[in-house]
């Protein structure tokens, strides 16, 4: 955590507060925090739960916060010190009469040597939501932003009951974007480290994980089909993906045909089932399948 703090005291913009969430650490959190409560010039609040999974933490970090916008810094990532002085900029920069159709601001990032990750977005700035930037754009790489408290709190990660898994980040992004417009700008202002294999992050278990990846698969593929033209095949394994996350949980196949609210959806779902058949048997006996995850990461944020 520390990279985030060094980056927060570095900051040029000064009126904010660092709200953290611990999810049931056992590393001498609370004795770190203390010491940076003492010192730092921003206010600091720590929060501590029983392990509720990122999701949990997200949500109880939205329902705390007190200030208008929400953002979130990973703990082994860090952002430049003019970082929240540009975000209030590109922010102010929406005339106020039209503010309130957007939900924030979301710019590039670069990794711990200065490299852009991914792809730039078609003009800066560039007025769209998660999905029609990844699909109809083609944007591609991790992505960093606010978005307003009043926004997130309006659409808050699904908690069921006793799971503590992965539930991807895209659901929320793509449901923010069938409300609101993000305005993406091309600054680099997030710093992230690699670790020693180049990668962001290690993969998760993909059956420990495969009640939040079906939420996020049905969601897509019942929420989002006006994107459908833009990229069928990716549709197609996100049905699969439902079919085989929904067998991992137990859900039947009528289960999941009910599961969906719409017609095309369904037909979706019943063309896909082979392939999350045969995905589902082949991480049932240990054999690693693959299929999507979300593919807006991050971008919304």
């Amino acid at each position: 955590m520390a990279r985030p703090y060094q980056s927060l005291a570095a900051q040029t913009f000064r009126d904010f507060e660092w709200l953290i969430v611990d999810n049931g650490s056992t590393d001498g959190t609370p004795e770190l925090i203390a010491r940076w409560q003492t010192e730092a010039d921003f206010p600091i609040r720590y929060l501590y739960q029983q392990d509720r999974g990122k999701h949990g933490s997200m949500n109880r970090a939205v329902r705390e916060a007190r200030g208008e916008l929400f953002l979130t810094l990973d703990s082994d990532d860090g952002c430049v010190a003019t970082a929240l002085a540009r975000f209030k900029q590109h922010w102010d920069s929406i005339p106020a009469s039209r503010r309130w159709r957007f939900a924030g601001v979301t710019c590039n990032c670069r990794d711990q040597l200065g490299v852009f990750n991914g792809t730039p977005f078609p003009f800066d700035p560039t007025d769209a939501s998660a999905l029609e930037m990844r699909l109809r754009y083609r944007v591609r790489g991790e992505k960093w932003g606010f978005t307003r408290t009043d926004v997130m709190r309006q659409f808050p990660f699904p908690e069921p009951s006793g799971y503590t898994g992965l539930i991807p980040s895209g659901l929320v992004w793509n449901a923010i974007g069938r409300s609101f417009l993000t305005r993406y700008v091309n600054d680099e202002l997030h710093v992230w480290w690699k670790d020693q294999a180049g990668s962001l992050s290690r993969p998760g278990d993909r059956v420990a994980d495969a009640l939040g990846a079906q939420i996020e698969a049905r969601a897509f593929i019942d929420e989002e089909l006006r994107w459908f033209r833009y990229a069928p095949r990716l549709f197609y394994l996100k049905a699969a993906k439902y079919a085989r996350s929904s067998f991992h949980v137990g859900d039947s196949l009528l289960v999941q045909a009910r599961g969906l609210r719409h017609t095309t959806a369904r037909w979706l779902w019943a063309a896909a089932l082979p392939l999350g058949v045969g995905v589902y048997l082949a991480e049932r006996l240990g054999i690693i399948g693959y299929l999507p995850g979300p593919t807006n990461r991050n971008i919304g944020r």
